[in-house]
């Protein structure tokens, strides 16, 4: 790589990396900031007008700090030989940390799901393929949930008019109440939608749109049913063993030749040859798995 038309050496690239740590750091102290200073101006307080000022400045310096960062990323990326649009995305990657992407992603197949979930269709369930639905659990608790997110969002309105809040922060605060329970929603929406598939090739382990393991069936040596109460997380990984849940509960366990990589949801990753998970009625996938795991028998030899 070269930067400004000479080999870039060791310190370039050290001096890039401080240079983006820098950015990072400072994205994330800029946006708490701006939320707490958007709130109260919202809510009326009243702020030094020279405390408006210094702030205003510090955001335009981070902003020059992200500027910078971003630019000296995209020219070193480009002088490596990589087009435009490969430059944009070294950049975007470099900037945003893996998780804060992976949770975007979350919430844009989220969305996706409820969609989905309107016009009544699954996601990456193929003809001929099995549909294993874990929805069971959690569903009661859920409801409860949304229950009282929206008594909550109505209560809170109640309460700050009887207040006599400004009407900017009382909507600020309907429209993240709304947020939340859509987020809600969608999230039930990408776990009813995206269920766990069994086809002729592989088998699709996954958790709404958090989680996505693909075995393929030649690896499977073994699967049984099991009854687990007492999991303890969503994902969890022990040694080479992965559990994936619902409500603590898993009831199938695959044994596996080889282990695969499970990527966790925040991005970690794992190699896994034992995986437990969790189906409403592990009756059809075990029928399903068993059928798909039978060896071929060799037919009849031809007459002589």
């Amino acid at each position: 790589m070269t930067v400004g038309g000479h080999p870039a050496g060791p310190t370039d690239a050290v001096r890039v990396d401080r240079l983006v740590r820098l950015a990072r750091g400072v994205l994330y102290s800029l946006v708490p900031a701006e939320l707490l200073l958007l709130v109260l101006l919202l809510a009326g307080v009243p702020l030094p007008g020279p405390l408006v000022v210094v702030a205003e400045i510090l955001v335009a310096a981070a902003l020059g700090v992200e500027v910078l960062t971003a630019y000296c990323l995209f020219r070193a990326a480009r002088q490596a030989g990589a087009s435009r649009r490969l430059a944009v995305r070294t950049v975007h990657d470099r900037l945003v940390p893996e998780p804060v992407r992976r949770i975007v992603g979350f919430d844009v197949r989220n969305l996706v799901s409820l969609a989905l979930w309107v016009a009544g269709r699954r996601h990456g369930v193929p003809r001929g393929g099995t549909a294993v639905p874990y929805t069971g659990p959690q569903a009661g608790m859920t409801v409860v949930l949304l229950v009282v997110m929206v008594i909550e969002m109505v209560a809170v309105e109640i309460l700050l008019r009887g207040l006599g809040a400004p009407v900017a922060l009382r909507t600020l605060l309907l429209v993240l109440e709304g947020y939340g329970i859509l987020t809600v929603l969608s999230v039930v929406a990408a776990i009813v939608t995206r269920p766990h598939v069994i086809t002729a090739d592989e088998v699709r382990i996954r958790y709404g749109a958090f989680f996505d393991l693909r075995v393929p069936r030649r690896l499977i040596a073994e699967v049984r049913q099991i009854r687990r109460y007492d999991e303890s997380g969503t994902v969890r990984v022990d040694g080479e063993r992965l559990a994936v849940a619902v409500g603590a509960q898993t009831n199938l366990l695959l044994e596996l030749t080889e282990p695969v990589t499970a990527t966790r949801p925040l991005g970690r990753r794992a190699e896994v040859r034992t995986v437990r998970f969790f189906a409403d009625d592990p009756a059809p996938a075990l029928a399903a798995l068993h059928q798909r795991l039978k060896p071929v028998s060799p037919g009849p030899a031809p007459a002589s």
